[in-house]
């Protein structure tokens, strides 16, 4: 994060923007909205900034800039069109550590003007920290159809019941409780309609009642294979509203981060012989979480019913009396594979396909090998990189011809995504050359031939990435 974003306060306050053309114009535009008493200094002014100048609305100093107009000033825009003054307005400034803001040069600014969304008193800024303001209009123009203007009335009906809702709950996590079902309910739908007084009937009659606590619910949320955008709207919705989060390791760190950030976070991830909790506490961790009252996320990649161990989860929330809601993700199968362009049915190669897991609950690979050597269909194995030449062997010792495709998917649908394809024949050398690293998806079938055809998604060179993101829940390839 190359910007801290924070909201300025500057109502009353003196600010300094040098330059009156049209860019100025916009600046000052920005500044008046937010309450500041903007100080213009240029020598010619557009029509609008004239305008306001005769009004009394900004002062005006009808010269070039020189270092005394930065005294008593809280903010400073550098806006002329001559680089060289405004970068010794950024210099000056920064000496005297007036944050400043210089057109066009991202580099000589210490804070830069986001595109903002006014729903006052909601503010909603998005930057692209200087390197495409366009973009950045391009994302509100796009975040303004999706806030509705009546946003800043629901923030009112709140600032007007906070200190309310205050006396009437006394824990954090009672009020935190109370809101999300005001938000994202009745209360929120008549304001959005434009009912106040209904509005206001609602809120009344839900600080009136007795909300118990004693018991909280556990989401089990299915994360997707990596990419965010493959989030369902729910999963978000619940993510955001979780008082614990409970993870593996193979939760992406950017879904992670899409969590709410003053959640509880708790760490129980899985690798091969080492488990950060075993499976029987995870549940008696997610259960007992629950009666104390608490909104538990238990997040995991990919979805939680196929090799993630949900049914273990929500069988022992069951027997507890917890309840619990599941949200199913697109699993690593479907996702590795669209991101491939690896169709895992396809009417000229496989009429079926099977999923299955590289190891069982004891360690062992005792699968039926007859069944997954059958021809016309796909096989795909989750956690089979250790496994790999096991798999190879006795494919082909029930009868899957040597030079039937294989592809590797390592970590996909992320931007670390490697696809690496070959035979059964020679799927080991290219593992020895090319060392993928778990989490990697095996996928076996006539279609894998399709790869080189339909492959769509291009993951950015290596040296362009940041940390790793997973495939699969609780995995370790």
């Amino acid at each position: 994060m190359e910007f801290l974003p924070i909201f300025f306060d500057i109502k009353d306050k003196p600010c300094l923007v040098a330059g009156g053309g049209d860019v100025a114009e916009r600046k000052v535009r920005s500044l008046r909205r937010a309450g500041g008493r903007v100080r213009i200094v240029a020598p010619e002014l557009t029509p609008e900034l004239a305008q306001l100048r005769d009004e009394g609305k900004v002062d005006h100093l009808d010269k070039a800039f020189d270092a005394t107009d930065l005294e008593n000033t809280v903010l400073a825009i550098a806006a002329t069109d001559n680089p060289e003054v405004n970068r010794q307005i950024a210099g000056l400034a920064r000496a005297r550590n007036i944050p400043v803001n210089v057109v066009d040069q991202p580099d000589l600014c210490s804070f830069v003007m986001p595109s903002v969304i006014d729903r006052s008193p909601v503010i909603v800024a998005v930057s692209t920290g200087g390197a495409s303001p366009v973009l950045a209009r391009l994302m509100r123009a796009r975040l303004e159809s999706l806030i509705p203007a009546g946003y800043g009335r629901l923030a009112e009906l709140c600032r007007r019941y906070r200190d309310r809702v205050k006396d009437r709950f006394k824990t954090m996590e009672q009020r935190r409780r109370f809101w999300d079902d005001i938000l994202q309910g009745g209360v929120a739908e008549r304001i959005f309609t434009g009912h106040q007084e209904d509005a206001d009937a609602a809120m009344e009659q839900a600080l009136s009642k007795e909300h118990d606590s004693s018991m909280g619910e556990v989401y089990l949320v299915g994360a997707g294979p990596g990419d965010p955008d493959l989030l369902t709207f729910r999963a978000l919705r619940l993510m955001q509203q979780a008082d614990v989060v409970v993870y593996d390791r193979l939760v992406a760190k950017p879904i992670l981060e899409m969590t709410r950030q003053d959640a509880q976070r708790i760490y129980v991830g899985k690798e091969r012989n080492h488990h950060a909790m075993r499976q029987e506490e995870i549940n008696a961790l997610l259960a007992r979480l629950a009666k104390e009252g608490k909104r538990v996320l238990r997040l995991k990649g990919g979805d939680p019913f196929i090799f993630g161990r949900g049914g273990e989860e929500i069988d022992t929330l069951a027997a507890e009396g917890v309840p619990f809601q599941v949200v199913p993700g697109i699993t690593a199968a479907a996702g590795c594979a669209a991101y491939s362009g690896i169709p895992l049915t396809h009417r000229d190669y496989a009429q079926s396909v099977t999923f299955v897991t590289g190891h069982l609950k004891d360690g062992s690979m005792n699968l039926n090998w007859q069944q997954l050597a059958q021809p016309h269909q796909t096989v795909v194995f989750y956690m089979g990189l250790v496994g790999l030449p096991v798999i190879v062997r006795e494919l082909q010792a029930h009868g899957v011809p040597a030079d039937m495709p294989v592809a590797l998917v390592e970590q996909g649908t992320t931007q670390q995504q490697r696809v690496y394809t070959g035979t059964l024949s020679n799927i080991g050398d290219i593992v020895k050359e090319k060392q993928p690293k778990p989490p990697t998806l095996i996928i076996v079938g006539e279609v894998v031939q399709l790869h080189e055809k339909l492959a769509w998604y291009e993951a950015p060179d290596r040296s362009e990435q940041g940390a790793t993101s997973p495939v699969e829940p609780g995995t370790e390839a």
